[in-house]
């Protein structure tokens, strides 16, 4: 399919529309965080799903990954420029959902 031809919000959708990506993104808005720390903020996430959606973020161009070379391995992630843009819209979610729970 032509770039043209893609929905805007189908775009949106398919870049945070999982159950996983938009709570990894919102926590990292606090800034850069250990892979532990993120991760441990993500209640009933399992490691397996972790690792797959914070991939696909990098992947995506949503989130940057430092891998420093000290034993054991020390992971730190942040938004990116990108995903930095999707302030707005995450904390109007969390927003929302406050003020409907």
């Amino acid at each position: 399919m032509e770039k043209e031809n893609i929905c805007p919000l189908n775009y949106t959708m398919n870049l945070i529309g999982t159950k996983w990506k938009p709570l990894i993104l919102f926590h990292l808005l606090e800034g850069e965080l250990r892979s532990g720390v993120l991760q441990s903020k993500i209640l009933a996430i399992s490691n397996k799903m972790f690792t797959q959606t914070v991939r696909e973020l990098e992947k995506d161009g949503l989130i940057l990954r430092k891998v420093y070379p000290v034993v054991p391995p020390k992971v730190e992630y942040k938004l990116s420029t990108k995903g930095k843009s999707l302030e707005p819209i995450l904390r109007s979610l969390d927003d929302w959902g406050l003020n409907n729970m």
